[in-house]
């Protein structure tokens, strides 16, 4: 680990050092994902989530040009002021963001990366990204899938985000050789909801232990050199079903493509114009970050010592 790059809370480095269980977590979803005013109240949620699991949170970004692994409260409320442009930060751009002093919000593959030098082995997010529906056209897949393949850490979420094409992200997981197991569901989440139509989103592994999980995803870790993606099924809320998370997401892309929205700014867009759309949206995206943290929580205080 570079001392020189990477800043541990207190906590966290003496969780580290004690073996503690730590869960990593992401903070773009406070830059760039939440509405400012819900952000830091997420944030909160989401780590006393892992604390109750048994676990130490490590939410992670990029201050003054350091990668941190465990905030402050103060650096949550920077971090979710929309005033300051806080970058959004994938792995690539770690350690330009550091030569220049800047501050971003972690993305999923920037988490994995600082999980990886800080030596945690479990992270969570709300989902991921993957291959975007109009990949033939525009060739956009998310850097969050090399980043699981390339590096060691079991990542909790719930699924791609469903703004993405779903049977081809869980293709090419499969041929970046990273496995994909359902804890506590058989079936590859569409992030708010399951799948309206579960063919060709079937798992091939599920636990419903997180001990049983904890010692699987320890071996396949021990194998190198990538990690492993963990989905955990969404919260169900009544009025908010598959049906009505697909006609939002379609509406969404379509508005997208009006106002010729690219790169980085896609996904927040999506996200926002989804929630904007349809009231249920919302309120499910804060409840499943704080269920996969939770879950994240329980997997690493299961995790095999030794």
């Amino acid at each position: 680990m570079s001392e020189r790059l990477v800043r541990l809370s207190e906590e966290v480095a003496e969780a580290l050092s004690t073996g503690r269980p730590v869960v990593a977590l992401e903070s773009s979803v406070l830059a760039q994902g939440l509405p400012e005013e819900v952000g830091p109240g997420a944030w909160r949620r989401s780590e006393e989530a892992v604390r109750g699991a048994g676990a130490i949170p490590a939410t992670t970004a990029v201050l003054d040009g350091r990668l941190c692994a465990g905030i402050t409260a103060e650096e949550v409320l920077r971090l979710a002021d929309r005033r300051r442009g806080v970058a959004k930060a994938a792995r690539r751009d770690l350690g330009l963001l550091a030569a220049r002093g800047a501050d971003g919000g972690t993305t999923v593959s920037a988490l994995l990366a600082i999980a990886r030098l800080a030596g945690v082995r479990v992270a969570a997010t709300g989902g991921i990204g993957g291959v975007h529906r109009d990949f033939a056209q525009a060739q956009d897949e998310s850097a969050d899938l090399r980043a699981l393949a390339e590096l060691p850490v079991a990542l909790v979420c719930a699924g791609a985000k469903s703004i993405l094409d779903l049977p081809a992200t869980l293709e090419r997981l499969e041929s970046l050789s990273v496995p994909v197991v359902g804890f506590g569901t058989g079936v590859f989440p569409a992030f708010y909801t399951l799948p309206q139509d579960p063919r060709g989103l079937e798992l091939e592994y599920r636990f419903d232990d997180p001990g049983t999980l904890a010692r699987a995803l320890a071996a396949h870790l021990s194998l190198g050199p990538g990690g492993a993606l963990v989905v955990v099924p969404p919260p169900e809320r009544p009025g908010f079903g598959p049906a009505q998370a697909e006609a939002a997401v379609a509406a969404a892309l379509e508005a997208a493509g009006e106002r010729g929205v690219r790169g980085k700014a896609v996904t927040p867009f999506l996200l926002g114009e989804v929630a904007r759309r349809e009231g249920g949206a919302l309120e499910v995206n804060l409840a499943l970050l704080e269920r996969n943290a939770g879950k994240a929580g329980e997997v690493a205080a299961a995790w095999p010592r030794g």
